[in-house]
């Protein structure tokens, strides 16, 4: 957003709403998980509303030929447009708070803002990873077309460790040869905090060895699964059209609300790049 906009009536200084940005920018990077292993497109400005996605169902390979006579595109299976939504949570500072620090000489609590966009950033993970029905958008969970492993008993050794092998190994044959990232609800990610039979490392430390764009842990992912993603934007990408930012709004019974908010929405090109871990008792 333009500074004139953003600081327009703003009772805050230059200085205090740098110390705002920053709060939103650490907190930001503390809780966000899919911008961890994903590739980031843009950002393509505030008013840009939807973008095209290429999505290629098949795997294929090149041609082999003495002149390269014939043509041979890569071209997609099907082309869609995804609606860009808005992500956001509000926040409030009270007049009395403000005119307090800054009597006292002390910074402003910001911990309204920390906590916006703490729930900004448990929305955006939610969006990629488990997609919005109302926006027609599909997550990395659910998306059409994504490769599914029953995973074994984690409470026995060795079997986390096989199974992500197993999805591993399936993504490889689909022509998906990495790096690969992994994400596992908390309760699974625990799970591999366990030592390896037979050895003295933690299970976890032998699937980083595999899982080299990382090994990550978000409540937005339902209780006992988990995926394995081949990660490179020519599978999948997060498009930021307006990145997560502060605004202020306006004034309400003398105390001033502001409000975090980000455009964003990912985009699976390649569904098989991604293998589900599914829990056995649902299937």
């Amino acid at each position: 957003m333009d500074k004139v906009q953003k600081f327009h009536d703003s009772p805050l200084t230059n200085k205090e709403w740098q110390m705002l940005d920053e709060t939103v920018i650490e907190n930001a990077r503390r809780n966000l998980i899919g911008r961890r292993f994903i590739d980031i497109y843009g950002p393509l400005g505030q008013g840009v509303q939807s973008v095209i996605n290429d999505i290629y169902e098949e795997s294929e390979q090149g041609s082999l030929s003495l002149h390269g006579e014939e043509l041979d595109t890569s071209d997609s299976t099907k082309r869609v447009h995804l609606t860009i939504p808005l992500l956001y949570k509000d926040f409030q500072l009270f007049w009395r708070d403000i005119e307090q620090a800054r009597t006292l000489d002390i910074p402003i609590d910001f911990s309204q803002a920390a906590n916006a966009v703490t729930q900004c950033s448990l929305l955006e993970d939610d969006l990629i990873f488990n997609g919005s029905e109302e926006f027609n958008i599909p997550g990395l969970s659910n998306v059409k077309g994504h490769l599914t492993h029953v995973r074994s008993d984690w409470l026995k050794s060795g079997n986390a460790f096989k199974d992500i092998v197993d999805a591993r190994n399936k993504l490889l044959q689909m022509g998906h040869n990495g790096p690969y990232a992994l994400v596992l609800s908390p309760d699974l990610y625990a799970l591999l905090h366990r030592v390896h039979e037979g050895t003295n490392v933690l299970e976890i430390e032998h699937v980083r060895e595999l899982v080299t764009d990382g090994v990550f842990q978000s409540p937005v992912l339902k209780e006992n699964s988990g995926l394995l993603v081949a990660t490179g934007r020519h599978n999948l990408d997060l498009v930021i059209a307006e990145d997560m930012d502060s605004a202020y709004m306006d004034v309400e019974n003398m105390n001033h609300l502001f409000r975090i908010y980000e455009c964003i929405v990912p985009r699976v090109k390649r569904p098989s790049a991604i293998c589900t871990l599914e829990n056995p008792e649902h299937n």
